[in-house]
């Protein structure tokens, strides 16, 4: 394999540009350029859909250590539109590893730039927020006045990610699961429980670690595409419904919102979102959301109320308006259990009325931190209640 290194040019829609090197030519690649603190979960994080449409600046400063495997990936595509480090290891050194992140890059052609200051274009995306950003190859002749930077956060990329098809995962079957990376029983000692709910999965992005998760919890799973309507979700009756994680702005997909709506208006189904599926979630109540200015992406969250925080991992460029609380109707239906302690922004919400619930971080957690996985068990325990009634 050569070890050639090309150089290659970031450009930020602000006309900010920084140099660096590649492993081999790339074509140019638009984005939104946003960061993510995280020290580990950089295999994760290239295959999340939420990264659906975004270059991703890892701000540890160098990635790779620990490798790649064939069990790790949250889905099976690479969802990021590039790479973005200070440096990239190609000697990695852990007992799970089976291939380095640089041959990764190479062998799957994902642009990608490193060498340059990692520390600097974070600080410069704190200060003015997110970006719009192109990689192109250093000697290509662009001319910088005629690159388009169209605004990611005008996609609908829930519609670009989510199913084209419905499908049905149960634990009956959950030992072929290893081999579409969903499932890893070498690794992952995991207990069947008898007892199996009909739970509907709406994919707006989902990781297949919420999949692992429910299938822990002996749940049959149907996964749904983000378009479906709601007498196709009347139709399944399934015992609870989550709201998966999903990339960009959750105003593009109000035609989900609405069925949503008529969810919450003529079922009483337990509900659980997370991520987008918050937002969702709260929108359907009538609750509006904002694009932060730089996100949060990273794995070191402190979420919590009234002296407890649960550490938790976050990726999303939008979050829910604390401003739409000011209703009192609303006050006297929703409980906004957590806040983001960084920021004070909305991390989950809770009614009070309905069996819904949602948070704005993951629970599912690959990579950890672990803090909140048990809101899958509250979510199974709100069924039993439901069911049991």
């Amino acid at each position: 394999m050569s070890n050639s290194l090309y150089p290659v040019v970031l450009y930020l829609e602000d006309g900010t540009l920084y140099r660096g090197l590649s492993f081999f030519k790339i074509l140019p690649s638009f984005g939104e350029v946003v960061f993510n603190t995280g020290m580990t979960g950089y295999q994760e994080i290239i295959s999340d859909p939420s990264y659906s449409g975004q270059m991703v600046v890892f701000t540890y400063p160098e990635i790779g250590n620990t490798g790649l495997n064939h069990k790790d990936n949250e889905s099976n595509f690479i969802h990021i539109k590039a790479l973005i480090a200070r440096n990239i290891s190609s000697v990695p050194s852990s007992w799970r590893s089976q291939f380095s992140l640089k041959d990764y890059i190479i062998q799957k052609q994902i642009p990608h730039i490193f060498g340059i200051d990692t520390r600097s274009l974070t600080k410069h995306l704190r200060s003015f927020g997110v970006k719009s950003g192109t990689l192109f190859d250093a000697n290509n002749k662009i001319s910088v006045n005629s690159l388009n930077l169209q605004l990611v956060s005008n996609i609908d990329l829930v519609r670009k990610v989510t199913s084209r098809i419905t499908y049905s995962i149960n634990s009956d079957i959950y030992k072929n699961f290893d081999k579409l990376n969903f499932i890893d029983f070498k690794l992952r000692n995991i207990n069947l429980v008898s007892k199996k709910y009909k739970i509907l999965l709406v994919d707006l992005g989902f990781k297949f670690n919420i999949v692992r998760k429910l299938l822990s919890l002996g749940c049959s799973i149907c996964i749904v595409p983000a378009t479906c309507s709601y007498q196709f979700i009347s139709k399944y009756n399934p015992d609870g419904i989550v709201l998966s994680n999903g990339p960009g702005n959750p105003y593009l997909a109000n035609y989900f919102v609405d069925t949503v709506k008529k969810l919450i208006k003529f079922s009483n189904i337990p509900i659980f979102g997370i991520c987008m599926g918050h937002q969702i979630l709260n929108m359907a109540f009538g609750i509006s959301t904002f694009k932060l200015k730089f996100g949060h992406r990273g794995l070191n969250h402190p979420s919590g109320l009234n002296k407890y925080a649960e550490i938790t991992s976050q990726n999303h460029g939008f979050a829910v308006n604390k401003l739409g609380f000011v209703n009192q109707d609303l006050l006297n239906l929703f409980s906004v259990k957590y806040l983001n302690l960084n920021d004070f922004t909305i991390s989950s919400t809770f009614h009070k009325k309905l069996p819904v619930f949602s948070v704005q971080y993951h629970p599912e957690a690959s990579p950890g931190p672990h803090d909140s996985e048990y809101l899958f068990e509250v979510f199974i325990k709100l069924i039993d209640f439901i069911c049991n009634k």
